[in-house]
């Protein structure tokens, strides 16, 4: 898609100016150089908010494109961005980041793979650090249905509590007058 949309034939519907408003109401610490990972980072809005908060910030798309995308529209940035993909990610990423950022891409993904990202995501969480996780919700018990997106359950938000990782809060979000108007915002510490 982000070809595409390079190419003047499509929009990417989440490519937007400014770093997601829900990211941006959690109340985070100063980054003081600690390590961030923004996981599917797009043209890289978030990863430059968290750069902001002075973390020394990684992110990450499968998109080769949108990693483009994401250095040509931010010259000059501390943030290091990289073609990686959430499946297969380098070894040293391992429980190596103090926050990890995980906004909108497991939705995106069918039952089948979201099961094996979800813990992926996990495993990048330091010792000490926290998961923020943003997403589309239901209250359904499942998520079958028209996609992508497909919004995620419960059960799948919990999920996330793995590996050590424990859930510091799990809030179910208002966001009347967008297209997806319930979502999660929750945070894990390890």
């Amino acid at each position: 898609m982000y070809a595409e949309s390079r190419a003047g034939q499509a929009e990417v519907p989440w490519d937007v100016p400014a770093p997601s408003a829900h990211l941006r109401a959690l109340d985070l610490p100063a980054g003081e150089g600690r390590r961030a990972l923004v996981v599917g980072c797009g043209p890289g809005r978030d990863a430059e908010y968290l750069a902001g908060l002075g973390y020394r910030v990684t992110a990450f798309d499968i998109s080769a494109t949108a990693i483009d995308l994401a250095r040509e529209r931010h010259p000059g940035t501390t943030v290091d961005y990289l073609v990686a993909d959430l499946l297969d990610p380098p070894a040293d990423w391992r429980h190596a980041f103090d926050l990890v950022l995980e906004s909108n891409n497991i939705q995106a993904l069918p039952a089948p793979i979201r099961a094996a990202a979800i813990p992926a995501v996990g495993a990048f969480v330091a010792p000490g650090g926290t998961l923020i996780v943003l997403a589309a919700a239901t209250t359904r018990i499942d998520s079958a249905g028209d996609g992508p997106p497909w919004p995620l359950t419960r059960v799948e938000i919990d999920a996330f509590a793995a590996d050590g990782l424990r859930p510091a809060s799990v809030d179910l979000v208002d966001a009347t007058g967008t297209t997806l108007p319930t979502r999660w915002r929750a945070v894990f510490t390890r």
